[in-house]
């Protein structure tokens, strides 16, 4: 009887974790905001994004319409990674005030003003906004006629097109915004808060009678009916020395939504993209090929151990077979022991970092509304989480007897990262040199260096210290002095093939969610179903574990005991398979033409399979180590 709520509970706990997907929309502790009838409203300028080029550049690296005094909101570490410069702008009104038709500016094209916009045009670059911590967005139509509402992010800086009986293309730029502001009323006190963002971008040639630069006034807005004029459709075109006026509206709408949900359409945005049950499909597989691997490893297990304690009380061990005929050679240090020590604890270090991420993201801590934040919690976790790096690496370090622990605890702090910095840093400095606001300054490159040298390396000098301080670890088995002759192998037990093969399910457990993380990554989208990602992040690590483990068994078996620096490789080979998968999504969903933007994204995902492989490298390491001592202590060995 007493299975039956345990069973419930567990899948409780699943519901839990999936519905904790759709709840993570705003940051817990964040108090909403209510606005008064006639309370001021700034909206607030970030970054221009491209999908096309992936440079970010700062908004008035266009010609726009500057208020008096730019100035910076505050951004913390992760919004300064991610390219995003939000400053104060033009666009003021009122709290359900409707705005019919206000004049922003009016300004002249130079001759390099419209070059830069004619390059944005060109490379297809979206304006982004933000209204009390909501990002604008432009409705679209769902692919599928359905009536729900989905959302783009920001709006197109302007289109081509030509006139008719024209066959020249022209530059347009969209200067007049329609903005809609959606608030949630509160009966009682009469306040509303914001609960929506929308905009619809014209581009349109205001005409005007007289300038008057205190209270500007164009004939091509109609202050009585909000809209522009139909029938004055000319749109605005970009050229030297052209005039643009920039002009907006803002009308408010009364919404149901409450403001905890108010991110849920801008969430929707990629959902005909999302397959669950593709995604619940492939964890199902990968469940079921875990089981029967587990299944057949404890069997077969199980009666080798019998056979061999059986033979050993018969006297009918005349010859041992197998994986107990190398239990001599099998604990015999590995080459190039500290370099595996390096890249266990690394590995110890990335598993500690993701997995405390990703318990921060379920409770909804690092949602999108919480901008930056992402990013930031896994730039100041690494660094927390050098401690355990060292402890880990200074243990098996010890168990290797090796002595010069000082020497392999400066590489364990130093290598990993000095590598990705240094791939970071051309990364940057060819972003620099595009004038791209996705560079990162040279304040933020110190900050980074501080947090290396200055947390990080002492963490891991203090773990190592607590590693080594403890006494090592026992083998369960006797090593012998002349180490063994390993016959000739069959070819797929030879070291390449079972490495490459050993990638296969761990990459195939995580490739379906692979695709919404890129997606969210290089296309501009929200991802935000952690709930799926760490059912999916658990499922790796079940994998990479079991497969090791049954690839170990039969290495052993065909009495090859050069197993240390195998087990890292058989699970650590996933990320070559997650590179060469990175390679066709690049082709195959990304419409980058630029040499600049193909470097950055080829660049970025080596990092990524580089971590993917250390992390996963290391999850092998440790099933395997686990492995061999519980198979190797439950034997009589004379």
């Amino acid at each position: 009887m007493g299975r039956v709520p345990t069973r419930a509970a567990t899948w409780l706990f699943f519901a839990l974790l999936l519905s904790s997907s759709a709840h993570s929309f705003y940051l817990p502790g964040v108090a909403p905001r209510d606005f008064a009838i006639g309370e001021d409203l700034t909206v607030k300028v970030n970054k221009l994004s491209s999908t096309k080029t992936q440079l970010p550049y700062d908004y008035y690296y266009l010609k726009y319409c500057k208020p008096d005094k730019i100035l910076n909101s505050a951004e913390n570490l992760g919004e300064v990674l991610r390219g995003d410069r939000i400053e104060n702008s033009v666009y003021k009104f009122q709290m359900r005030e409707e705005e019919p038709c206000k004049v922003a500016c009016r300004l002249t094209l130079g001759t390099e003003a419209a070059k830069n916009f004619k390059e944005k045009i060109d490379d297809e670059y979206r304006v982004n906004m933000i209204l009390d911590n909501l990002p604008v967005a432009v409705l679209r139509q769902r692919r599928d006629g359905s009536p729900s509402t989905t959302y783009e992010h920001g709006f197109r800086v302007g289109f081509k097109g030509n006139y008719a009986g024209s066959k020249e293309e022209k530059y347009f730029i969209n200067n007049h915004l329609s903005f809609r502001v959606m608030f949630h009323k509160d009966e009682l006190t009469d306040t509303a808060r914001i609960v929506g963002f929308e905009v619809t971008p014209n581009s349109i040639k205001h005409d005007y009678k007289e300038w008057d630069e205190k209270n500007p006034q164009v004939t091509t807005c109609n202050a009585n009916t909000k809209n522009l004029v139909q029938g004055s459709t000319v749109p605005q075109e970009v050229d030297a020395n052209k005039e643009v006026v920039f002009t907006y509206d803002v009308s408010f709408k009364e919404s149901d939504i409450k403001w905890a949900s108010r991110w849920d359409t801008y969430l929707l945005m990629n959902d005909d993209q999302i397959h669950w049950f593709s995604i619940i499909n492939s964890l199902m597989i990968v469940l079921f090929l875990s089981g029967m691997v587990a299944m057949i490893m404890m069997r077969t297990l199980y009666r080798d151990i019998a056979n061999y304690n059986q033979l050993e009380t018969q006297d009918e061990a005349q010859e041992e077979t197998g994986w107990k005929l190398v239990h001599g050679d099998v604990f015999r240090a590995p080459i190039n022991p500290g370099l595996l020590c390096v890249y266990v604890g690394t590995g110890v270090q990335i598993f500690a970092m993701a997995l405390v991420t990703m318990i921060f993201a379920l409770l909804g801590f690092l949602s999108p509304s919480n901008r930056g934040g992402l990013m930031t919690a896994m730039v100041l976790l690494w660094v927390f989480m050098g401690l355990f790096a060292g402890y880990s690496s200074s243990r098996l370090y010890k168990m290797f007897k090796g002595t010069e622990w000082k020497k392999t605890t400066l590489k364990t702090a130093v290598m990993f990262p000095g590598i990705l910095f240094a791939v970071f840093f051309v990364l940057n400095a060819l972003i620099w040199e595009e004038r791209s606001s996705g560079a990162v300054p040279f304040g933020t490159m110190f900050a980074l260096f501080c947090l290396w040298f200055g947390i990080s390396v002492p963490l891991v000098f203090v773990g190592s210290y607590l590693g080594f301080k403890k006494p090592p670890m026992e083998d369960p088995v006797k090593t012998n002095k002349i180490p063994r002759q390993i016959p000739e192998q069959a070819w797929y037990m030879k070291p390449v093939f079972s490495i490459l093969v050993g990638g296969i399910l761990p990459f195939g457990a995580v490739f379906i969610e692979l695709f919404f993380i890129l997606t969210s990554i290089w296309l501009n989208q929200f991802y935000y179903i952690f709930g799926f990602l760490f059912i999916v992040f658990i499922i790796l690590l079940v994998t990479c574990a079991e497969i090791t483990i049954v690839l170990c068994y039969f290495q052993l078996c065909s009495e090859d005991y050069h197993w240390w620096w195998r087990s890292y490789l058989t699970a650590g080979s996933s990320a070559l398979y997650l590179f060469l998968y990175s390679v066709f999504y690049f082709f195959t969903k990304l419409e980058i033409t630029k040499f600049v933007s193909g470097i950055l994204y080829f660049g970025y995902m080596t990092i990524i399979s580089y971590a993917f492989f250390v992390l996963t490298g290391t999850i092998g390491f440790y099933a395997c180590f686990w492995f061999v001592r519980k198979i190797y202590s439950s034997v009589k060995i004379d």
